[in-house]
């Protein structure tokens, strides 16, 4: 009798391709590699923040964050150079959204964008290097009508451009919940194991490794309950128990490896652009290609 497996496409994405991986729209059209892991990495913090400032919930988050990502993926993603970081990851968080028991209002995403992007007034060290004020004065980050006019038909469009390029596949199977029940099922009641393994899957979601589009949500789950454990000081049962949940040993090690290197990738970028803000569109981007070229040529 065949096996029905209609039910099992909602617990698993489709991953990318190795071609997609080697190579991206952004890398052809001359962005520096290390540039665009900087600003995907600075896109998915700044989607993350807006998220919470509209009080989504973390899953919401979490699926647009990975929306975002998949959209500059392979040589048939969005560029750097033809979109703005910052108009993708409002698109994509409003998307996300709308398509939820969650859904948001444009000017609600538009209005948490100013705030986050304002160069005065934003809390974000990749947008505001100095640090906010004590007390930012609103006119800072204001959004007049006209503004909001404009930049609503940008939210649209990049919206559209973003359902175009993933095929309008916007599906995004999540690690958490089969978290949960793997932990339970290896008997363990320890909460303090389950909150880290949630912060290694929420911290993965910016890894420079691509690893919610590299590996299934159940590879995700048993590589946090992994290194949770080992952390907490926890003893999971004896023997291999990570193939009863179908992960072999090798993409276990390859995901605790780069679940551990998340915080020293962190910090490096922190150092890397210490006192420079980290361009979120085209024109900063641009800009910040040509300021390399003129390093490299001496000038």
């Amino acid at each position: 009798m065949p096996r029905d497996t209609s039910s099992l496409k909602y617990l698993s994405n489709a991953l990318a391709a190795a071609e997609q991986l080697t190579s991206s729209s952004s890398a052809i059209d001359g962005v520096p590699t290390e540039l665009e892991t900087s600003v995907r990495f600075a896109g998915t913090q700044l989607t993350q923040a807006a998220g919470v400032l509209l009080r989504l919930s973390q899953d919401i988050i979490a699926q647009a964050i990975v929306t975002f990502t998949r959209f500059w993926l392979g040589p048939e993603g969005g560029s750097l150079r033809i979109y703005s970081a910052k108009d993708v990851s409002a698109a994509a968080l409003y998307l996300t959204a709308k398509l939820s028991f969650q859904p948001t209002s444009p000017r609600s995403v538009l209005n948490v964008y100013t705030f986050l992007l304002s160069k005065e007034a934003s809390p974000l060290w990749f947008v505001n290097p100095e640090g906010p004020p004590a007390e930012a004065e609103p006119k800072l980050y204001h959004l007049t009508e006209g503004g909001y006019q404009a930049q609503r038909q940008v939210l649209l469009r990049i919206e559209s451009v973003i359902l175009r390029t993933l095929g309008f596949n916007t599906h995004v199977a999540l690690p958490h919940t089969i978290t949960l029940t793997y932990l339970q099922t290896l008997g363990v009641s320890s909460p303090e194991v389950a909150r880290r393994a949630f912060e290694h899957l929420n911290s993965s979601l910016l890894s420079p490794q691509l690893l919610y589009l590299t590996h299934q949500p159940n590879a995700l789950a048993v590589a946090s309950i992994y290194l949770a454990a080992r952390e907490r000081g926890v003893k999971l049962v004896d023997g291999e128990w990570w193939e009863v949940f179908d992960v072999d040993r090798e993409d276990l090690g390859f995901l605790v490896v780069g679940m551990q290197s998340m915080e020293a990738f962190a910090r490096a970028e922190m150092e890397k652009w210490k006192g420079r803000a980290i361009p979120l569109d085209v024109e900063e981007v641009e800009a910040e290609i040509e300021r390399r070229q003129m390093l490299e040529a001496g000038e």
